[in-house]
Parts: C-alpha cells; sequence; structure tokens
C-alpha cells in the first residue's frame, strides 16, 4: 500500500508551501510583524523608461508650475478659486451655475479612471501622479545627489550624529522645506492667481498674519509627506491603490514577472549549462522598488507600475546574456496563457459609458451660453390692469456675466403683444464676472391672454446677438383676458 508520500505529486507545493510563499499578502511590505515602519532605501534606477519618465517629468513640471503664469486677454488661464466660487479652465470662466458640468466631469473622470485601470492597472501613479513626479524625480534626486545611494543613505541613517550626517542631513531639509514651500504657494496660485499671490507676497506680513499661518502649515504637510511619510501615501492613504484590487483582472496590462519563463530560480554561474528558469534571483528588482516589494510575488497593491525593476531587469539579463523583459508590461492571461489582450466586456460597458458621458458633457460645454439668464415672476404678486387695454405682471430678473467685459442686453417679446419695462433702471447692464438683478414689468395685450396661466417666451440679445429664449408665465384674469 503507498503511502502519501509515495502518491505526491513530486513539484506540486504543498497546501503549506502555497500558505507560506502568498504570507506576503498579509502585510505590508513597510511595515513589520510588530507595526513599526520598514525604511526603505530604494538603489537609484536607470534605465530606457526611467529616462523617459524623467522626461516625462520635466514636461510635467514646467506645465504645473507655469500655468500660472499663463493667461488669456490679461486673465488666467486656469484657476480655481474655491473662496470666491469662481473657476477658469482653459481661459473660459465658469460659476456656481455651471456647477453641474463639473459634476458631470467628475463622473466622467472617475469612469475614465476606472476604465484606464481595467485596462492598464496602476500605470498613472508611476507615471503621472504628483506625489509620485515629486517625491521620485525631484526630491529622491537630491537625496541621491547629497547622501548617495541606497547603501549610503542606509548607513548615514544607522550612523552616529557626527558632523558629515548633520551637514548632509540638515542640508537636504533644508532644500526640501524650500521645496515644499514652493510647491505650497504654488498650487495657492492656482486658487487665487498669481497676481494676488505677488500682492502678498509683496505686502506688509502683519496684513496677511492668516495666509502666512496657512500657507506654513501647508508647506508642513509637503515637508511631512516627502521627507518622511513618502510610500505610505500611496500604500496606506491613497485610495486609488485600494481601488484596483477591485479594478484589475487577468487581461489588465501591469508591471509583471514573467514566472513561466523565471522559476524555478537559481543564481547565475558563468560557464555552467543553465537548467533552471531565466531568474537568476539577483534581488536587483526589490532593492530599487520605492515602496520595498518583491514584484516577483505577483501583483500587489503597493506596486505603482513605476518601471524601475523592468530596467534594472533588463540590465542583468543582458549582463548575464539571458533575453530581457523577463519583467514587463503584460496581463496574466499573456504570461500564464500565452494569449494576447483582449477587449473584455467589462472593458466595453466601461467605454460605452464613457462615450455617452463625454457626449452630454460636449453638448452641455457647446451649449453653454455667456450670460446666466433667470427670469421668474414674483411670487405672491397678481396681474395689474393697464390702459390701453393691457395686463403686466410683475418679474424678478437675474443677469449673469460669465465674460471678462461687460453688456448691454436687450429683452424683446416673442409669442406675445406687448412691451418689456425695468423698474429704476434705462437699460439693462450687466457688469463682467458679476451679475445684476431687479424687477421689471411684462405688459401684455388682453387679446393675447387665453388662460390663468399663459406661457410667454422673452428672447435676451446681446447687441444683434440673440442668447437664449426664456420661457416664464404670465398671471391672468380666470377665464382668461376677455
Amino acid at each position: 500500500m503507498n503511502n502519501s508520500e509515495d502518491t505526491q505529486v513530486p513539484d506540486e507545493p504543498t497546501v503549506k508551501q502555497q500558505k507560506e510563499s502568498a504570507s506576503f499578502r498579509d502585510k505590508v511590505a513597510t511595515v513589520d510583524k510588530e507595526g513599526k515602519r520598514i525604511w526603505v532605501f530604494p538603489t537609484k534606477p536607470k534605465g530606457k523608461l526611467y529616462n523617459a519618465r524623467t522626461w516625462l517629468s520635466v514636461v510635467y513640471l514646467i506645465v504645473l508650475f507655469g500655468l500660472p503664469f499663463v493667461k488669456v486677454n490679461g486673465h488666467p488661464f486656469f484657476l480655481i478659486n474655491i473662496l470666491q466660487r469662481k473657476f477658469i479652465l482653459f481661459g473660459q470662466i465658469f460659476w456656481p451655475q455651471d456647477f453641474f458640468i463639473f459634476g458631470l466631469g467628475m463622473v466622467l473622470f472617475i469612469v475614465f479612471i476606472a476604465l484606464f485601470t481595467a485596462v492598464f492597472g496602476r500605470v498613472f501613479c508611476g507615471w503621472a501622479c504628483p506625489q509620485t513626479i515629486f517625491l521620485e524625480m525631484v526630491f529622491r534626486k537630491i537625496e541621491y545627489a547629497i547622501e548617495g545611494d541606497a547603501a549610503k543613505q542606509r548607513m548615514l541613517k544607522n550612523g552616529p550624529w557626527n558632523r558629515e550626517k548633520i551637514v548632509k542631513k540638515f542640508s537636504k531639509w533644508i532644500i526640501f522645506w524650500a521645496l515644499s514651500f514652493i510647491i505650497a504657494n504654488t498650487f495657492l496660485s492656482y486658487i487665487i492667481g498669481v497676481d494676488e499671490l505677488k500682492k502678498i507676497v509683496t505686502d506688509d506680513v502683519s496684513n496677511h498674519v492668516g495666509g502666512l499661518i496657512a500657507i506654513s502649515i501647508f508647506t508642513s504637510v509637503f515637508f511631512f509627506v516627502f521627507a518622511w511619510l513618502r510610500e505610505q501615501v500611496c500604500t496606506v492613504i491613497c485610495p486609488y491603490g485600494r481601488m484596483q484590487g477591485v479594478l484589475l483582472d487577468r487581461n489588465t496590462i501591469v508591471v509583471a514577472y514573467d514566472h513561466v519563463r523565471g522559476e524555478k530560480r537559481a543564481k547565475f554561474r558563468k560557464n555552467e549549462e543553465r537548467t533552471a528558469g531565466d531568474c537568476i534571483d539577483c534581488g536587483q528588482c526589490v532593492r530599487v522598488c520605492p515602496t520595498g516589494i518583491d514584484i516577483r510575488n505577483g501583483t500587489q497593491l503597493e506596486c505603482t507600475n513605476c518601471t524601475a525593476c523592468i530596467d534594472v531587469c533588463n540590465s542583468m539579463m543582458t549582463a548575464v546574456g539571458l533575453e530581457p523583459n523577463l519583467i514587463r508590461y503584460a496581463s496574466e492571461a499573456n504570461i500564464s496563457d500565452k494569449k494576447p489582450t483582449r477587449f473584455t466586456a467589462r472593458m466595453k460597458a466601461y467605454t460605452f459609458v464613457m462615450l455617452a458621458l463625454l457626449s452630454v458633457e460636449v453638448y452641455l460645454l457647446a451649449s453653454r451660453t455667456e450670460v446666466g439668464i433667470s427670469i421668474l415672476r414674483t411670487p405672491g404678486q397678481l396681474f395689474q390692469e393697464q390702459p390701453d387695454n393691457q395686463l403686466s405682471n410683475l418679474y424678478n430678473y437675474k443677469f449673469l456675466n460669465k465674460t471678462y467685459r461687460d453688456k448691454v442686453l436687450l429683452l424683446k417679446p416673442v409669442n406675445f403683444h406687448g412691451s418689456i419695462k425695468l423698474v429704476g433702471e434705462t437699460e439693462l447692464k450687466v457688469p463682467k464676472e458679476s451679475y445684476a438683478s431687479g424687477t421689471m414689468f411684462v405688459y401684455v395685450n388682453k387679446s393675447d391672454i387665453k388662460t390663468r396661466k399663459t406661457p410667454l417666451k422673452i428672447a435676451v440679445y446681446d447687441g444683434d446677438k440673440k442668447i437664449k429664449v426664456i420661457t416664464t408665465s404670465f398671471l391672468g384674469p380666470f377665464g382668461g383676458g376677455k
């Protein structure tokens, strides 16, 4: 009778081995068993993808820091003034009345993120997220320049507080603080505008104590994030990292280790015929990872798709004469099943919803007028008998000028015979970036009033250009105006 050892498949992992191999999923890579922070000292990356990310980051930072200074006809090209509820996007001014456009835009953005993540994984985090751009392409580069590569940084951290450590640490922190201050002011310029920021900077500090305190707090937050919190933002705080567990599937393209080709791992020995997998178990992919994970364990929460492991693995494969791209952009289906990337039903559904929302958003933007218009009959007021066989109603109006120039508007009847007269005004002037409100009488011939409530159409003109036709109601006597 055969025992259990005789019947076991030789290369099949036991349940215990499977649990041990997946134990990495039970904890975050940067936290030990006692819950203490494991500080990550990633090796300085280099390679084609890292160079591409560097150039993309340069463009990204130029746009980020330069955009507040770009103006169109003397006005900001981009402004998110939450305090005054004024928003300028690509030179076009938006007000709270246009919030439904922003709301739909946010829904569209979320759907796009879902679709993008379902197809390409967390590539946004590694290539375009401000947190990654600033940390990896600005602050980390400064740290490498001052403290050296990973080994030197580790020695410096564990070493005594001698003259060298004090000089390097405080030099780095002072530069980090200065950069955090610049970043905080840049973000403030997106809210209040660069001109207002210049006034605050050049004005007496005593006039802006509250602003100084606020900018100091934001500077401290940025400094704390980039000097200490670092990858914890991506692995613990950022909700997007948690979302990807729901959005990814076997057809999602991620930074992946080709376990079919790489296993079983074995050290490389020169002049020896290799019978193991292509992974030489050098550990370089782990050392270069800014979140401290082992990509060979598969897709993980902490992976930001920064591609540092791809570059270093390719360099090692080239050095030992093996084929590159052991770690590459691929899906689980690509690797395990040797299947090409497939546009799944879920991706098609996301795409359909996104295109539908995009169509609505484009329509709303195209049909958006330069003037917000509201004409409502004054509540509680009845009709008035007027000379020449006419009736009148009192209306409240409000016109919002969304442009950078003053406007003089005209109101004309469309579907009735009568006239429109402003109360206390000779003409309807609407200042730029502001609004005009008041009351007006609408006079209608009795013969046009057929019911208790008669719909009226009033055309609004900007010079000779008809902006919009407003429909309102006219309150008449019971049985009409006969």
